[in-house]
């Protein structure tokens, strides 16, 4: 069952209309999530600036973004943000075996350093591991404050995407 409530176009807020208008101009569409924040049109225009931010224009590279949505759709058994990732994580580069060990829970043995700082990072906080001040210290110098707060920030908005979509039931489309 999906429990998106889709609001139709003619029954949308001012509020809403802005934001519908906003989404649809620079994707074409509202995605999925998007549905379900646009009930509260300021939580869907934060979420559109966040995440644009986080996906387009932050300090981490796509791989790296992936790496830690992966993480997250995985901590919170979500299907549907799981297998979307699954397929981005390929299209930007990251292998097979990479992916798989995330989603197994192990060390993906990343070679690069801001890669394996972001997944040690993102696991730590999803097993509610407490950081020592040396591993954090590790990861800040990977990453920078900047990064650190980036990774942080990409945790919590896929958190969100992930239990909005779990919470709705959205179903998974079929592959291909």
């Amino acid at each position: 069952m999906n429990r998106i409530l889709e609001i139709p176009p003619d029954k949308l807020t001012a509020e809403q209309k802005t934001v519908f208008d906003q989404l649809t101009a620079g994707r074409g569409r509202i995605l999925g999530p998007y549905k379900v924040w646009i009930h509260s049109p300021t939580v869907a225009a934060g979420m559109e600036h966040i995440g644009t931010y986080l996906n387009k224009r932050s300090s981490l590279s796509t791989r790296e973004v992936e790496i830690g949505i992966l993480v997250i759709a995985q901590h919170w058994d979500a299907d549907y943000v799981r297998q979307a990732h699954i397929k981005a994580g390929k299209a930007a580069g990251l292998a097979d075996e990479i992916i798989d060990a995330i989603l197994a829970g192990r060390d993906p043995k990343l070679a690069d350093p801001h890669e394996r700082a972001v997944h040690r990072f993102a696991a730590a906080l999803v097993a509610g591991v407490k950081l020592s001040d040396a591993e954090f210290g590790e990861i800040e110098t990977a990453l920078g404050r900047e990064g650190v707060a980036e990774v942080l920030a990409l945790l919590g908005y896929y958190t969100s995407v992930s239990l909005a979509m779990k919470v709705h039931e959205v179903p998974i489309p079929p592959p291909g």
